[in-house]
C-alpha cells in the first residue's frame, strides 16, 4: 500500500511542478506579447484644424507608428469662436501631442489645458513675427503666407522630434521634402505675380494680411472684418468709395462664406468678384498631402486673372 501512495504523491508533485512551470512560461509569453503591443502602439497626433492637419500628415508621411487625427470637422473653417464639443475632448484624451496654429487662433486652449494637463502642445507659430491690426490685435492667419507656412512645418517637425525621439530623423526628412515643395510653389507664385502693377485688392475678411505681405499686395479695404457679420451701410458706402477712387477691378470673396456683400459692391462699382481661399477647409483624408499646395495654385490662377 505504501509504495502505491509514495508513487501517487510523487506523480502528483511532479505534475504540480510541470504545470507550475507551464504557467510561468505562459506568463512570460504574455509579458512579451504585452511589451510587443506596447512598443507597437501608435503615437497619436491630433491637429486643431485643416491647415495644421495638412502640414502634419506631410511631416509624418509613411511613418507607420504614427497616426494623425484632425479634431474639428472638415468644413469648420477658422477657429475664431469655435466651441469645443464633448467628442473633441474625447479625441484629445488619446492624443500624445496636439498640433495647434497658436497666435490666439485656438481660443479654447485654456479649456483643453484644464482638461488635459499633461498633453504635449505643438505650437506651429512659435517664433513667427505676428501682424497686428489697427487696434493692436495680432492676426493668427499665419499659414496663408507660404513663407510662414514653411516655418510652421519646421516648427512642427522639430517639436514632434523632441517628443517622439524614435521617429525624429523621419520627421526631419519628411519636413525637408515638404518644405522643398513649398519653396518651389513660393518661387513660382512670386515669378508669376512680380510683373503686375496694380496690386490693390479688397478681401472678404482679415485672413490675408500675411498672404498680401508675401506677394506685395495692398489690401485697400476689408468687406467683413468679422466672418458672418455683414458690413453696416456706412462700411459698405466707404468700401464702394475706395473701390471707385482706387480704380480697383477685383474683389476677393472666400469660398467658405456667402459673397452677398461683395456682390453688392461689385454691382455698384463694376468691379468683379473673384475667390481667394485661405486654405482653411478641406477633407481631412490620410492622403490629402497636396491640399494646401492645390489651394495656393488655385489662388495664383485667381490672382493672375483678376490683376492682369
Amino acid at each position: 500500500m505504501y509504495p502505491r501512495l509514495i508513487k501517487f504523491f510523487s506523480f502528483l508533485l511532479i505534475s504540480i511542478i510541470v504545470l507550475s512551470g507551464c504557467g510561468q512560461g505562459k506568463s512570460t509569453d504574455d509579458q512579451k506579447r504585452f511589451n510587443s503591443d506596447k512598443s507597437g502602439k501608435k503615437f497619436t497626433i491630433v491637429t486643431s484644424f485643416y491647415p495644421m492637419y495638412i502640414s502634419t500628415i506631410n511631416i509624418t508621411k509613411d511613418i507607420s507608428e504614427v497616426e494623425v487625427i484632425n479634431m474639428t470637422k472638415p468644413q469648420t473653417g477658422c477657429l475664431h469662436d469655435y466651441q469645443l464639443l464633448p467628442e473633441d475632448l474625447k479625441t484629445l484624451e488619446k492624443a500624445n501631442a496636439f498640433v495647434i496654429n497658436g497666435a490666439g487662433m485656438e481660443a479654447f486652449m485654456d479649456k483643453v489645458l484644464n482638461q488635459q494637463k499633461d498633453l504635449k502642445i505643438i505650437e506651429a507659430s512659435k517664433g513667427i513675427e505676428l501682424i497686428k491690426d489697427d487696434n493692436g490685435e495680432e492676426n493668427p492667419h499665419i499659414w496663408v503666407s507660404i513663407s510662414d507656412a514653411i516655418i510652421q512645418v519646421k516648427n512642427i517637425s522639430e517639436q514632434l522630434a523632441a517628443i517622439d525621439t524614435a521617429n525624429a530623423s523621419k520627421y526631419k526628412s519628411n519636413a525637408d521634402a515638404y518644405m522643398k515643395r513649398l519653396e518651389a510653389l513660393k518661387d513660382k507664385m512670386h515669378k508669376s505675380l512680380e510683373g503686375i502693377e496694380n496690386k490693390n485688392i479688397i478681401t472678404f475678411h482679415e485672413a490675408f494680411p500675411y498672404f498680401a505681405k508675401e506677394f506685395g499686395l495692398n489690401i485697400a479695404a476689408i468687406i467683413e472684418r468679422e466672418p458672418g457679420i455683414a458690413p453696416s451701410p456706412k462700411e459698405l458706402e466707404d468700401t464702394i468709395k475706395i473701390v471707385k477712387d482706387s480704380k480697383i477691378k477685383a474683389l476677393f470673396a472666400e469660398p467658405q462664406y456667402p459673397a452677398k456683400a461683395a456682390d453688392m459692391i461689385a454691382g455698384e462699382t463694376g468691379a468683379k468678384v473673384y475667390r481667394l481661399d485661405p486654405a482653411v477647409t478641406g477633407d481631412a483624408k490620410p492622403d490629402a498631402y497636396d491640399g494646401y499646395i492645390n489651394v495656393m495654385e488655385q489662388n495664383l490662377k485667381s490672382l493672375k486673372e483678376a490683376l492682369k
